[in-house]
């Protein structure tokens, strides 16, 4: 049995627990629902859990052993001599052998060990499929049953219920801090093997970036510079730019939309403002390319100055249109938070409604603000294909937003393009950039909270 169909057999079958323990509750309250221990859903989600979690639970131990066990199986059926070959070389086997299983059959005609071994293999998978089916729908069935025999007025289903639910959220939880940790380390461990070969303080100070390295002994090529001062610089000149256009456009928005503006207005543009929101980075990209960079170069050029065709200022402009929502939205729901008691205190001193603005809503609504300045200043640092079509991939050390720049995550792109060996130092470099990046993003969050703890303020 298909994959897919048998999750939605289980489906189903949950859901049918999930009708019948809510029958079976009624009919054993009699109509007195205060009678039993819970409400009818927890005896109904009780048994659809037991119908379906064991089952589920099989289903993805089954999955992830399955591979395991039919490759040590078809690899014991192997000729000795094929068996007793390096690892590395077995595992070429086995991988001719799963590519003639999925019909990824080379120009030649395949071997006929490796033909037997694909024919095993695929057995073992359909006896595999079919006792999967046959255990899952048991269980299932069997839980079901269980669930339902289970549902007395005593029986405390919310309990069960909440303790399932309390499991999933910690589980959930577990896994997205072990993964940000593995993520975490993946990035260190490579980056070390990375500062190995080149010097932290030569990466860190150095002024001059140009990665392209000799892979081979014979080969012909540059030591390479890996002096990432260049991109970091890149990375702030354009976010600086981006956040000159997006905060004051985004809160002025957000501060009009929210005091000013009517129900019909807001209504209206609001929902066309977030709709920047959503359009794909690849379109601006091309909006700063095809019309922003041309009219920078020909404006600069009308008032005499030397600009690139790619330009810091270009990217940066659109960027921070792009961003524009992020603040604006943020600042919007932050703002209308306020408790509108504090609103009309402030007038009922005597203060317009300006003053109000300034002196009694901006400050409550600080600590939301700085939270999504931080938010676009993350989205504007991370960004690459706006910087890849109008700033270019020029590692220039400038402060000058006429000159064509580079940022930490488009070289990030630029380096991991393509088959790349993980062992030069030139791939290496990205692991170092991305360390480096999550250190000074961890930094700007610090100083953000710090700043939000200070200006924070309760309000009843």
């Amino acid at each position: 049995m298909n994959v897919s169909v048998l999750l939605l057999v289980l489906l189903v079958l949950a859901s049918v627990g999930y009708y019948l323990g809510r029958r079976r509750a009624l009919s054993i309250a009699g109509g007195k629902i205060r009678d039993l221990h819970s409400l009818p859903s927890y005896y109904a989600m009780m048994t659809a859990m037991w119908c379906g979690i064991p089952a589920l639970f099989v289903f993805l131990l089954w999955l992830s052993l399955e591979p395991v066990i039919i490759s040590n199986l078809v690899t014991s059926g192997l000729p000795p001599e094929v068996q007793n070959l390096p690892e590395d070389r077995l595992a070429l086997v086995l991988n001719d052998i799963k590519n003639q299983v999925k019909g990824n059959i080379p120009i030649r005609e395949p071997d006929a060990m490796i033909q037997a071994a694909a024919d095993r293999y695929q057995q073992l998978q359909t006896i595999s499929k079919a006792a999967l089916a046959v255990v899952m729908l048991a269980l299932a069935i069997a839980g079901l049953v269980y669930g339902k025999r289970s549902i007395h007025p005593e029986t405390r289903a919310r309990n069960q219920v909440e303790k399932v639910i309390t499991l999933f959220l910690v589980a959930s939880s577990t896994i997205a801090i072990f993964t940000t940790i593995g993520i975490v380390l993946s990035v260190l461990f490579e980056s070390i093997r990375f500062f190995k070969a080149v010097p932290i303080t030569d990466f860190l100070f150095g002024t001059e970036w140009s990665p392209q390295t000799a892979i081979r002994a014979d080969q012909v090529g540059s030591s390479g510079a890996f002096g990432a001062v260049p991109l970091f610089a890149g990375t702030f000149l354009i976010t600086f730019i981006a956040m000159i256009v997006a905060v004051p456009v985004g809160l002025m928005s957000a501060i009009y939309l929210s005091e000013y503006a009517g129900r019909k207005l807001r209504a209206v543009a609001k929902p066309l403002l977030e709709i920047l929101a959503g359009i794909p980075t690849v379109v601006y990209g091309f909006f700063a390319a095809l019309t922003v960079a041309p009219l920078v170069r020909d404006t600069g050029g009308a008032l005499g100055l030397d600009v690139a065709s790619e330009s810091a200022l270009a990217a940066g402009m659109v960027m921070g249109v792009m961003i524009i929502p992020f603040v604006s939205s943020l600042s919007d729901d932050v703002i209308n938070a306020v408790p509108q008691a504090m609103r009309e205190g402030s007038y009922a001193l005597g203060a317009t409604q300006s003053e109000t603005i300034r002196r009694v809503i901006i400050p409550a609504a600080l600590p939301g603000i700085v939270g999504g300045v931080l938010l676009a200043v993350s989205r504007a640092i991370g960004e690459t294909m706006i910087v890849v079509m109008a700033a270019g991939l020029a590692a220039n050390l400038t402060a000058n937003p006429l000159e064509a720049v580079t940022t930490v995550t488009v070289q990030i792109v630029t380096l991991l393009v393509g088959d790349q060996e993980f062992d030069s130092t030139k791939t290496l470099a990205a692991f170092a950039l991305g360390l480096v990046l999550f250190v000074v993003t961890l930094v700007f969050n610090i100083i953000a909270l710090h700043v939000v703890r200070k200006y924070r303020e309760q309000y009843e």
